[in-house]
């Protein structure tokens, strides 16, 4: 599988949880329905929902090359007792799997946590600290694993994100320099919101093309991105 696909929790507390579990349901659906193979590598959750996920798949790039991006839900939740419409977030980055063992990553350089892993609904499937956290002190990237049987499992399972995020952002910086990728930059950024789904108006927006679709159960629970990008 050549490409990573994350999500994280953005502003909005509670209600951004819940749109991270949406928003996975809407990529998962999308690959079910044009028989795309995927596979959920670390996932960390609450009790409302999903804090981070990250998924591999050997979607073609050109199907999620302009998904990387905030994400932005506009909608009234259900713990909302004054009928007031919520704006919620959440982070989506694609990254192409790169080959990684060039990256050198010093022992000085990273900062190593342990926790217990959590399951659904934010339970802890153990008692141990399984779970791995790694700060990569120069580039501030924050990765988590949490899905392996031990420790020293999730600690590879990190260190293979570390390095894979760490050659992506190389990568970056890199392509900064090609005409194509300024060209393409000044349309939109990594940090910039390039989707609204507004669900007292029943419409998606992408702001990237200006596209728009009042079919948001299609889009969310179908995995109908077609009618959107």
């Amino acid at each position: 599988m050549n490409i990573y696909l994350e999500i994280n929790k953005g502003i909005g507390g509670n209600e951004s949880s819940i749109f991270v579990k949406e928003i996975l349901t809407m990529y998962i659906s999308f690959f079910k329905r044009n028989n795309i193979k995927y596979k959920i590598i670390s996932i960390t959750t609450d009790e409302y929902g999903i804090k981070n996920v990250l998924i591999t798949t050997d979607a073609k790039w050109k199907y999620l090359k302009y998904e990387s991006g905030v994400h932005r839900i506009q909608r009234i939740p259900k713990t909302e007792n004054y009928g007031r419409t919520h704006t919620s977030t959440c982070n989506v980055e694609v990254l192409i799997k790169k080959k990684t063992n060039k990256i050198v990553i010093k022992k000085e350089d990273i900062i190593i946590t342990s926790f217990k892993a959590s399951g659904a609904g934010g339970q802890h499937v153990n008692k141990t600290n399984s779970a791995v956290r790694i700060k990569h002190i120069p580039t501030n990237i924050i990765v988590e694993s949490q899905n392996q049987r031990s420790q020293l499992q999730n600690k590879k399972e990190a260190m293979k994100i570390l390095k894979l995020k760490i050659a992506s952002k190389e990568e970056l910086i890199r392509n900064t320099k090609r005409k194509e990728y300024r060209n393409l930059k000044c349309k939109f950024k990594r940090t910039d919101k390039i989707r609204t789904y507004n669900f007292k108006k029943n419409i998606i927006l992408n702001h990237l093309n200006n596209k728009k679709t009042n079919l948001i159960d299609k889009v969310i629970n179908k995995g109908r991105l077609d009618l959107i990008i």
